[in-house]
């Protein structure tokens, strides 16, 4: 048995997965993390394209970083920066293959993006809807951000691709933000899951899994405080869209349970009967937002990616950095233990010597969307 299974059913309680020699075992150690974060079985496979989605060969030649890049769109913007940073992996949230592929060329943008990728040993991993539905992933991320559960720190402004200083982009924290049950003023809530996953897909420690999440206040809150919450927990855009019901003011409507879905949220939050009073996603269509109003509630559409960017730096970030550390130095000891000559104990030391393993998020990442601010005369 060589070295790798022997380390993989040595570490099985941690799951961590058998190593390939197919591409660089770092590689192997960031998808086994997170797998282990966020469960593929949670994903929803009856549209999604979650797992790995381009596994670059090694290349002895080229040696990359224990570096990984987080991203929520694989664009080209981002391609460029992962190569020139020599990270390992792309995390990127969003899948970059979503249906089935007759072909690879260099005719299409986003397969020439993977193309590139493929010759520098990049790997890319999208994890989607597992990040949605697990506990504490990003539909939770949201609860703690529209409840003011978060300490607030200077940002630093993300540079806008526009030359125009009157378009407006979010600005995001250096350091991870909101830290989850920091805040212990927030105000009394308590938090459910809108559909439940299925039981048969839910692994052990992950039984609240499931899309969307419902916030029920003790008290009535204040519309306009819950716009400031997510304001400042988002990344201070330059403007939130919001929807509400013809007649009414928003300083004066009064909020008791809100309803939360990263991406787009309709078919999360508008299935069933009743509907929260306020509908928290990235985006509806016209016609979604109208049937909400009309039916009393208000919807708060953050332009897509905005409603997800920010978990990146706030929570998947220290957490993956956590889980790869702990994995990749495990694989280690037990190469170090083995002590044999073999190719493949001598590649894994040979990585784990190259640097600290390093997580990232974009620079180059953006909501295609921005404020443009019109300055009348």
């Amino acid at each position: 048995m060589n070295l790798f299974r022997t380390a993989a059913r040595r570490y099985s309680t941690m799951n961590v997965s058998k190593l390939s020699t197919e591409c660089s075992p770092f590689t192997q150690a960031v998808v086994t993390s997170m797998r282990k974060l966020y469960p593929e079985a949670l994903a929803d496979k009856s549209f999604d394209n979650t797992g790995l989605l381009l596994e670059a060969p090694l290349d002895s030649s080229r040696r990359q970083k224990n570096s990984v890049l987080l991203a929520i769109d694989l664009t080209k913007a981002v391609a460029d920066e992962a190569i020139k940073n020599r990270n390992s992996v792309v995390v990127a949230y969003h899948p970059i293959i979503f249906r089935g592929l007759k072909s690879i060329t260099f005719a299409d943008s986003q397969q020439k993006s993977l193309l590139r990728l493929a010759q520098h040993g990049i790997s890319v991993y999208s994890p989607h809807t597992a990040v949605d539905t697990v506990p504490g992933g990003m539909a939770d991320w949201l609860c703690d951000v529209v409840t003011g559960n978060f300490n607030a720190q200077p940002s630093k402004p993300i540079t806008s691709q526009c030359q125009s200083s009157m378009y407006t982009a979010p600005s995001y924290p250096e350091s991870p933000i909101p830290a989850i049950n920091s805040n212990p003023q927030h105000p009394p809530h308590s938090r459910s899951t809108i559909h439940p996953s299925p039981a048969a897909s839910i692994p052990e420690g992950f039984e609240s899994a499931g899309a969307g999440r419902l916030v029920t206040f003790e008290t009535p809150q204040s519309l306009t405080t819950l716009i400031d919450n997510v304001a400042r927990g988002i990344g201070m855009p330059g403007g939130i869209p919001i929807a509400i019901p013809q007649g009414s003011s928003v300083d004066q409507i009064r909020i008791r349970t809100v309803g939360m879905c990263p991406g787009s949220g309709s078919g999360v939050l508008m299935r069933g009967g009743d509907i929260p009073d306020l509908l928290l996603t990235g985006e509806m269509s016209h016609h979604e937002a109208l049937a909400a109003t009309e039916r009393g509630s208000v919807v708060i559409s953050l332009s897509h990616t905005n409603s997800e960017r920010g978990y990146l730096r706030s929570v998947m970030q220290p957490k993956l950095l956590e889980e790869v550390v702990q994995c990749w130095n495990a694989l280690h000891s037990e190469a170090v233990k083995d002590g044999s000559a073999s190719s493949e104990t001598e590649l894994l030391k040979t990585h784990h010597a190259e640097g600290e393993v390093q997580v990232s998020v974009s620079q180059a990442d953006r909501d295609p969307y921005g404020i443009m601010i019109w300055r009348g005369d």
